[in-house]
């Protein structure tokens, strides 16, 4: 499969990169991927390949931890650290990956206690629209299923 980074970013890692890549689609989807990708200029195509082959080629496919573990980890982080566009990014991934909306609040409320009040404040505020579009298509979807 040919990612666009290989084009832009000469030398091995092909099989972190595949791996990589792979379970970035996995876990973000295919449209935000293809968005970072298309949007990668020579000045952050290594900083786009250092993220798919380390991140997700070789923390996030590893096996120790599933998914949604990682995902939580990732989710109390962002949060803690107040990173909040890569948070709302990481909300969508993680209902995407079946994290619940209460599992997310419950990380968020473990938030306020070990990082403090005031970034899990933020975060209840980055993740409430996401979770409330979610909750509304999922709403949307069960009653069309019936």
């Amino acid at each position: 499969m040919t990612d666009g980074l290989q084009r832009r970013v000469p030398g091995g890692h092909g099989e972190q990169r595949t791996t990589g890549m792979r379970v970035r689609r996995e876990v973000l989807g295919d449209a935000h991927v293809d968005r970072a990708i298309a949007s990668t200029s020579d000045f952050t195509a290594d900083f786009q390949d250092y993220i798919t082959r380390l991140a997700w080629g070789e923390v996030w496919s590893r096996p120790g931890l599933d998914r949604q573990t990682r995902s939580a980890i990732t989710l109390a982080m962002l949060a803690t650290l107040g990173h909040e566009d890569e948070l709302a990014m990481h909300v969508k991934a993680a209902l995407r990956i079946g994290l619940t909306p209460a599992q997310i609040k419950e990380i968020l409320l473990q938030v306020a206690v070990y990082a403090g009040v005031p970034a899990a404040n933020t975060a209840f505020r980055v993740a409430q629209p996401i979770v409330d579009a979610a909750s509304a298509t999922t709403s949307y979807e069960e009653k069309n299923d019936a």
